[in-house]
């Protein structure tokens, strides 16, 4: 069995040392970009951090030899890993997201409540009520988080327009919730009344924690470098997004060189585009009862994975429904600023352009202009007036 702890030192240093290459990679990647692509590497990189704490202090040695008061520090960074996984998940998923004071304040909470349990409670667990339900809730935080990123990367699966994050939402709900349920198993099994270990992992567990935790933050670090340093923060050429609902043409792209020319735009694929741009500005099909990707493919006779890649490379767009959306704006804007409708009621508008409920409007209007529908339309019509 001795073997057992030099495999262990050596898997949790290759483990660290991914890490922090992953963290140094996303921050890389994410100097540019801003907004929620700019918050997106800096959680990644403090994830990083946070597992290198986790991998450290889950060490069988570490938690056999440490004094219970210098590992409460670890474990409180270690379990509020959960909270922060979502909140990346949600930042690489959602494109709206942004982080708030509620996100901060679950972090130390979990992280607080998981401080206190190892610092004081734990060792009053099956005496005192209180310190064994704290206990329990501890362990099932990871969980509970673990759900909840899972049902992050499903939502909207399929209006995502990037082929890399579609494909990483399926590793991340497969690989992160399976981990997730088999660590949290192990850790309430070895707290069961009658086990030496109080908790802790025996060195085989252990070994098969960090095994675990390699292989699926190694497969995550390939997909996520990929989707980060291209696809999504807009490193590649054809990335940059194109307005939409306002006529804007397609970005130009460079002249191909002779190495790139197999890679240019073929006659099928501009037709396509046109045969888009005619869908959405002539025919308004933002407009219909089933804006869809699929009902979209469908009336234009074309695969739904030619026209996600399309509408993704060629126009910039990430979400489809943000993509629809920026024409439905476009055309609520131009009615606001038009004179001849200064008396038609914003709901009036808003549903005309295809939204089904004032709320959601409203939200998306204020978070592209900065400002609620009807100050919009004060602040052009004075300026019309002058």
């Amino acid at each position: 069995m001795t073997v057992l702890p030099l495999l262990d030192a050596a898997l949790r240093g290759g483990m660290l040392a991914l890490l922090w290459l992953l963290g140094l990679a996303l921050l890389r990647d994410g100097r540019k970009p801003s907004g929620v692509l700019a918050l997106l590497p800096r959680l990644g990189a403090c994830l990083a951090v946070g597992l290198s704490v986790q991998v450290i202090s889950s060490t069988p040695l570490f938690e056999a030899e440490v004094p219970v008061a210098w590992q409460a520090p670890w474990v409180a960074v270690s379990v509020a890993n959960s909270v922060l996984f979502w909140l990346f998940a949600r930042a690489l998923f959602e494109d709206e997201f942004r982080l708030r004071p509620l996100h901060l304040l679950l972090w130390f909470g979990a992280a607080g409540l998981s401080g206190l349990n190892c610092a004081w409670l734990a060792p009053q667990a099956g005496v005192w009520p209180v310190a064994t339900a704290t206990l329990l809730l501890q362990r099932l935080l990871p969980l509970g988080f673990g759900l909840l990123v899972g049902l992050t990367a499903m939502r909207h699966w399929r209006v995502d327009l990037v082929d890399a994050r579609r494909r990483l939402r399926a590793k991340i709900v497969l690989g992160g919730a399976v981990y997730m349920a088999m660590m949290v198993a192990l850790r309430l099994q070895a707290q069961q009344p009658g086990q030496r270990l109080h908790g802790r992992l025996s060195e085989p567990l252990a070994l098969l924690d960090v095994a675990a935790l390699l292989v699926l933050v190694g497969s995550l670090s390939w997909s996520l470098l990929r989707v980060v340093g291209s696809e999504l923060l807009g490193t590649g050429a054809d990335c940059a997004p194109a307005p939409p609902g306002e006529g804007a043409a397609a970005l130009p792209a460079p002249a191909a060189t002779a190495s790139e020319a197999s890679e240019a735009p073929d006659a099928a694929e501009q037709t396509l585009l046109d045969a888009l741009r005619q869908a959405m500005e002539q025919e308004r099909f933002y407009r219909s009862e089933d804006p869809s990707l699929a009902a979209l493919a469908q009336r234009l006779q074309v695969p739904e994975y030619r026209l996600r890649r399309l509408i993704h490379q060629r126009l910039g767009q990430r979400n489809f429904n943000s993509y629809i959306n920026g024409y439905r704006l476009a055309e609520v804007r131009r009615a606001l600023a038009n004179p001849t409708q200064r008396s038609t009621p914003i709901l009036t508008l808003a549903l005309e352009a295809g939204f089904q409920s004032i709320g959601p409007f409203n939200r998306a209007f204020k978070a592209e202009t900065g400002m609620t529908p009807s100050e919009f339309r004060e602040r052009n019509q004075a300026a019309a007036a002058t």
